[in-house]
């Protein structure tokens, strides 16, 4: 018996490529795209999220809202959003964006700049496949304060300390929940449906927060 996996993303990584070129690449792609891009010392990764990758990555959406409400937490929900700093000619898309202890600082903005603005307190990359990219050391050069990374079986947390990121069993923004047991309702909501799953992540999370 033969078993066969699907995949969830294509990596293609272009070498030789100047901080120039990445931006005009960026400027030239727009916005309205769905690959992803990813830029370090001349490399650029180009990732094209397939089915599996963005399903997980909507449902930890629908699940770090729902921590947010039962939380008592704004937050400003900002996707894909181009992560990029001249002065280290470093450049970024993560799956997924939060400011949730900075929402305040950037609510009724429509731009984020990172020369003025502070990063996202909350950051995601969905990778069943390694990026080609050295993620951890990006983000943190940004300053990012919490990067979670999840394979498709396990939720990884990292968080910032002294400029570098620490794996933790917690969260700086969940402090009091267990996120890392969030891979458990991704898998049960192949077999019950997203709606029943969220309502059994709700119950779930209630408990943490007595």
């Amino acid at each position: 018996m033969v078993t066969t996996t699907t995949p969830a993303e294509q990596r293609i990584l272009l070498e030789g490529i100047s901080w120039q070129t990445f931006k005009t690449m960026l400027a030239d792609m727009g916005s309205d795209r769905v690959t992803r891009l990813a830029y370090d010392s001349g490399k650029v990764e180009i990732m094209t999220p397939l089915m599996p990758h963005e399903n997980s990555n909507r449902l930890i959406e629908v699940f770090v809202g729902v921590l947010c409400e039962e939380l008592g937490l704004e937050i400003k929900r900002t996707g894909s959003l181009t992560l990029t700093r001249d002065d280290l000619e470093f450049g970024g898309e993560p799956d997924s964006s939060y400011y949730i202890q900075n929402e305040s600082l950037v609510r009724d903005k429509e731009h984020i700049d990172l020369a003025f603005d502070p990063p996202p307190d909350l950051v995601l990359e969905v990778e069943y496949s390694r990026s080609k990219i050295d993620k951890l050391s990006l983000y943190a050069a940004m300053g990012i304060p919490e990067f979670w990374r999840y394979n498709g079986t396990k939720l990884r947390i990292y968080k910032l300390e002294s400029g570098e990121y620490q794996e933790s069993n917690s969260s700086f923004a969940f402090a009091s929940v267990p996120v890392k047991e969030i891979p458990k309702f991704i898998q049960e909501s192949r077999k019950v449906g997203e709606i029943t799953s969220t309502r059994n992540f709700r119950n779930w999370v209630r408990p943490q927060l007595d």
